[in-house]
């Protein structure tokens, strides 16, 4: 078993790969930008050390500093989490040459599955149905019209090279075609270094199908369910759920077969996500593969009962998958709210400051995965998700039902979040149905209607006015000399280790 691993992110999903860490006797070492010395995950680790750049964001790419650090304190293994480093050949490969273990798959792996258009081809190759489009990468704009105009249109422009909706451009007609593509190949450049395109044919308002998979250095592979992640907007997921609506068992064990063949043909190690569009005829098309951990596994872990880190960190260590294809249940549902610092009274657009009041809901079925605290500071530096809120039920209603209160319950104050956004997505009738599809925000919600949600109810007015009671209290109390802080307090101090 590893023995002391760096954790190459931040925030929530920082915390999130510690506690795991922790819970299977290994130590865990944090790496801070100067802007967040005093962020909340670091005090989850057992070390903490500082890592400098030109700027934040590129302090935690600097895959050589990192490495470096590792080396110095004597880590074994690194985890990526996701972002940042997480999908980076060559990091992945660096730790290999360091002898450091990397907690995710072969640099190899990253590589064939990185480009989209190689990714395409060996899905193709091993059987795997795909959306209709190019197999190469095009960066010629005449060269892009002649082969839109033979798949024909609608058709999708997207990044050849990365993800997250970055450079993806929808194209309805010959007449878009040039803004479109010049749009899409800038913001490629700009979010990765790589303007090339590829074009595939538009699949129009599809399901957003993902699942889940993991697999051992012994060639055994297994697929943990399915994921909705339809609710989208700009491409980026906000809402997602476990089971899915739309499929049934049959259904399921086919995208999970296939999902665990497209594993296999790139000898994939550790856990990974294969996407999918699923049309309005049932058929469904591979849409690209996540060589990581996703945002969005909570809710997988709380239907098939299955800790997805943990099982990342043993297979890194050397163990076989702990679970088989048929000790896998699907129990439940899940939904998962991803909760943003956005103003969604103002086209979304990401809020800054700090959290001066939080009050977290609770409960049996409740799950928040954070990385945020009274008196954080949210900055411009990076995503604007604070949290993740994950509700549980018995099935899909009582989950959005719990996912309702618990959103009402979730008090941040200092910042614009989107809570208000969610729950007039619960209170939808599309959503409640489930029939809603990617087009969702585009054609059937009403943005309008989060105007009529208040921001605050009784129970965070109560909690407000309980937390300043408390605070005045404690101030009216009498100043008590200094005292000696007690040897065991002393020792308890001292275990907190800045290197």
């Amino acid at each position: 078993m590893l023995k002391r691993i760096l954790v190459a992110n931040r925030g929530e999903i920082a915390i999130r790969i510690m506690r795991a860490a922790k819970e299977l006797d290994i130590e865990t070492i944090a790496v801070y930008h100067e802007v967040d010395k005093n962020s909340h995950y670091i005090h989850f680790a057992d070390f903490a050390m500082e890592i400098t750049g030109p700027t934040p964001k590129s302090a935690y790419l600097d895959y050589e500093q990192i490495i470096s650090k590792a080396k110095q304190i004597g880590a074994d293994a690194i985890h990526p989490g996701y972002g940042f480093l997480s999908e980076n050949a060559v990091f992945a490969k660096a730790c290999t040459e360091n002898g450091i273990k990397f907690i995710g798959p072969s640099a190899s792996a990253i590589e064939s599955m990185g480009s989209k258009t190689n990714a395409r081809e060996i899905m193709s190759a091993a059987g795997v149905p795909i959306v209709p489009g190019t197999k190469e990468p095009i960066k010629d704009i005449n060269a892009a019209k002649q082969i839109a105009d033979e798949i024909g249109y609608p058709i999708l422009l997207k990044a050849s090279a990365g993800g997250g909706g970055k450079g993806m451009r929808a194209v309805h007609s010959e007449d878009e075609f040039e803004t479109n593509f010049e749009s899409a190949q800038r913001e490629a450049s700009k979010a990765f270094g790589d303007d090339s395109i590829y074009i595939e044919k538009l699949i129009i308002n599809p399901k957003h199908i993902e699942i889940q998979i993991i697999a051992d250095s012994y060639g055994n592979c297994v697929y943990l369910g399915e994921r909705d992640c339809s609710i989208q907007r700009r491409h980026q997921k906000l809402i997602e759920e476990c089971p899915s609506t739309v499929l049934d068992a049959v259904t399921r064990d086919k995208m999970g077969q296939v999902a665990v063949a497209a594993a296999k043909a790139v000898g994939y190690e550790n856990a990974g996500t294969i996407e999918f569009l699923f049309d309005k005829d049932r058929n469904f098309y591979f849409l690209e593969m996540n060589t990581r951990l996703q945002v969005e596994h909570p809710v997988t872990e709380i239907v098939t009962r299955v800790d997805l880190v943990k099982e990342q960190i043993m297979v890194a260590s050397g163990e076989r998958l702990s679970i088989s294809q048929d000790e896998i249940p699907i129990c439940g549902h899940a939904i998962e709210c991803r909760i943003n610092a956005e103003d969604v009274y103002n086209d979304f657009l990401p809020d800054t400051g700090k959290i001066t009041f939080i009050q977290e809901p609770s409960g049996n079925g409740v799950r928040i995965d954070s990385g945020i605290a009274t008196n954080s500071e949210v900055t411009v530096h990076f995503d604007p998700m604070l949290a993740k809120l994950i509700c549980f039920g018995k099935n899909r209603s009582e989950a959005i039902e719990k996912m309702t209160r618990s959103l009402k319950n979730f008090i941040i104050h200092g910042i614009k979040t989107n809570i208000p956004f969610h729950l007039a997505v619960m209170n939808h009738p599309l959503f409640r149905e489930g029939t809603f599809d990617t087009g969702f925000l585009e054609n059937d919600f009403d943005f309008s209607v989060m105007e009529y949600i208040p921001d605050e109810n009784i129970e965070s007015l109560a909690a407000i006015i309980g937390y300043f009671i408390h605070d005045l209290k404690n101030k009216s109390l009498p100043i008590k000399s200094q005292q000696s802080i007690s040897k065991w307090k002393e020792k308890q101090l001292l275990t907190r280790r800045i290197v």
